[in-house]
């Protein structure tokens, strides 16, 4: 079975210099893929595949442009990853799946150093340490988290990443298959929303993050940290031919600061859905549902939006989906029309006058209950429905 985990490392100025060179050197050949691509389809010539620009690339372009030479000078798998990701991102578009593909910008963009274990010398973890192909022997600030690789443990492969001023290594291990445990026999419904995070059928409920004094008081300094930033960059744009210089320097460390805020906010929220997924799973439940919501509908609403995207609805169900796959529960996924909410769970009946201001569901049988409650009960015991 192959599971990832991803921690953050200590990595020394050496290593951090090398890192930020790779990053730089697949966020060139990434944009360059793109550029190149665009300026075949504008002469209407054929698209050029990930391998096709790879060997293009080492054949042609370098030994006739001699002073892009430095590309090489990094991980070749690393290098050959980008490309791949370009080409992936080029498919998704052709597939209308999303977008055109944007450029990767300096400092805003996600570019990860891809690393894989080709000989018996790579990749391996120890308690304190982890030894990555081109940088060595990299520190681990949590101790113990990434199991050490012996006794069937194997890394086949992982990334490095930088964001917010920190380092991070993400490795997937194939960890030897363990004994399934025994599920009880009874199922659980989830009922997400953005009032309560969760209303679990057994009666547990999960608290909205946001609502909380910590998420307040950050986001409130996130606030005043992105003024002062506008403001400097306001007085960027003024003084420009006399201190501009100096100006910049305070901007990129003003940029840090927000970068920090955003991140400590982003993992506070990851962190909480860690902790209710694992709570769930731990009642070791035969199975469960939950609703296929419309995110991107819910985005819509100007006035829900971000509320909806704070609440991280598509992460919470990508994790559980994974927690349920090890344990062996089965996740049903209800379809998205289904009247879990609208559902009487005593009669039956269908209320469809039902406002989402109503947070009470009374029916005209007596049956008197929360509304998100019904449905986490409606979606429990729900008959139509696909498996993860």
């Amino acid at each position: 079975m192959l599971k990832s985990y991803k921690t953050e490392i200590k990595p020394t100025k050496e290593q951090i210099q090398k890192i930020n060179k790779t990053i730089g050197i697949c966020r060139f050949v990434y944009n360059f893929y793109l550029a190149h691509n665009k300026e075949l389809y504008n002469k209407g010539e054929k698209f050029m595949t990930a391998k096709s620009f790879s060997v293009w690339l080492n054949n042609e372009f370098l030994p006739n442009n001699p002073e892009y030479s430095w590309i090489k000078e990094v991980s070749s798998k690393s290098v050959k990853r980008s490309m791949e990701n370009a080409c992936t991102a080029f498919a998704g578009f052709f597939k209308k799946q999303n977008k055109f593909p944007k450029f990767k910008k300096n400092n805003k963009s996600n570019v990860k150093i891809y690393f894989v274990k080709n000989n018996p010398k790579d990749c391996f973890c120890e308690r304190h340490r982890i030894h990555i192909p081109t940088l060595g022997w990299v520190k681990l600030k949590e101790k113990g988290y990434i199991p050490v690789t012996k006794d069937g443990y194997v890394i086949k492969s992982g990334t490095v990443s930088y964001k917010a001023g920190r380092y991070y290594v993400s490795v997937l291990i194939d960890i030897p298959d363990t004994e399934k445990i025994q599920l009880n026999n009874f199922g659980l419904g989830i009922d997400l929303g953005v009032k309560e995070f969760a209303v679990i059928s057994n009666g547990n409920v999960k608290k909205n993050m946001n609502k909380t004094e910590k998420i307040k008081k950050l986001e409130k300094k996130l606030k005043r940290e992105q003024r002062c930033l506008s403001r400097k960059y306001e007085d960027y744009k003024k003084r420009k031919e006399k201190k501009g210089e100096a100006t910049r320097q305070n901007i990129q460390k003003q940029v840090l600061k927000v970068q920090k805020l955003h991140h400590r906010i982003d993992n506070i929220r990851t962190d909480y859905i860690n902790q209710c997924v694992n709570e769930i799973v731990k009642t070791k439940p035969s199975y469960i549902t939950i609703e296929d919501l419309n995110v991107s509908g819910m985005m819509k609403n100007k006035h829900l939006s971000k509320a909806v995207a704070s609440q991280k609805f598509y992460e919470f169900r990508i994790k559980l989906e994974s927690k349920c796959k090890e344990l062996g529960i089965e996740l049903r996924i209800a379809d998205r029309w289904y009247p879990s909410s609208k559902l009487c769970h005593e009669c039956g009946c269908i209320k469809k006058d039902l406002k989402l201001s109503d947070r009470e569901y009374i029916c005209e049988c007596g049956y008197h209950a929360d509304r998100d409650y019904n449905a986490s009960l409606n979606l429990r015991d729900a008959t139509t429905y696909k498996i993860a």
